[in-house]
């Protein structure tokens, strides 16, 4: 039985397969191990006044962002450049090499399995994946974890939807960082959430 792996770290040409609708708004990833607790307690963009400490971490993260570059971790410095942008507008994720993760392989290639058994059909439930820094250090640090499903309108046909809700939590913190001084640039309007989305072509399975 095929496994529609992708293989070479490509997906494939996208077929001429009809499409169905538009992603409907994914759930917001659960909180990822690191030891604190997550309050959701963020004030609304822009309305706390901005502090010099502030300015002093949206200054270390714009370092940050360019070490990363020069250290060819090039899409978790576009991310974070993306959030201090400001700009809150969509950004588009790249699903070639998303999609060619083994751990993301994997889950993509179960939820087909599960669809071939009549678990599920046309559309699945969003789910969530985590990506470990030892799978890919760049994406660990872009997104750590992902919203995914899987849109199979046959059984010879499918494609795979990314959506993530990038921002900083108060009371979140990863490796013992607290996020709430990265929040806090969201709450002052130094920088801004926004949603990163994308999608495959329809790939043969």
């Amino acid at each position: 039985m095929e496994t529609g792996e992708i293989r070479d770290g490509t997906i494939g040409k996208a077929t001429d397969a009809p499409r169905r609708g538009t992603p409907a708004p994914a759930p917001r990833p659960p909180p990822l191990p690191g030891g604190c607790s997550l309050s959701n307690s963020n004030a609304p963009h822009a309305t706390l006044p901005v502090r010099p400490t502030d300015r002093a971490v949206r200054a270390g993260c714009q370092a940050l962002a360019g070490l990363w570059w020069l250290l060819g971790l090039r899409r978790a410095a576009a991310v974070l450049r993306h959030y201090l942008s400001g700009t809150g507008d969509p950004y588009v994720l790249d699903v070639t090499t998303l999609a060619a993760l083994p751990p993301v392989r994997a889950a993509v290639n179960a939820r087909l399995m599960a669809a071939e058994t009549g678990a599920w059909s046309g559309t699945d439930d969003w789910r969530g994946i985590e990506i470990a820094a030892s799978t890919s250090l760049d994406w660990w640090l872009a997104v750590r974890g992902i919203q995914y499903r899987v849109v199979r309108p046959n059984p010879r046909y499918y494609r795979v939807e990314f959506r993530k809700t990038w921002n900083f939590d108060r009371g979140e913190c990863g490796f013992g960082i607290p996020f709430t001084p990265f929040a806090r640039l969201h709450e002052t309007g130094l920088a801004r959430e926004f949603t990163a989305t994308g999608r495959t072509g329809y790939l043969p399975r």
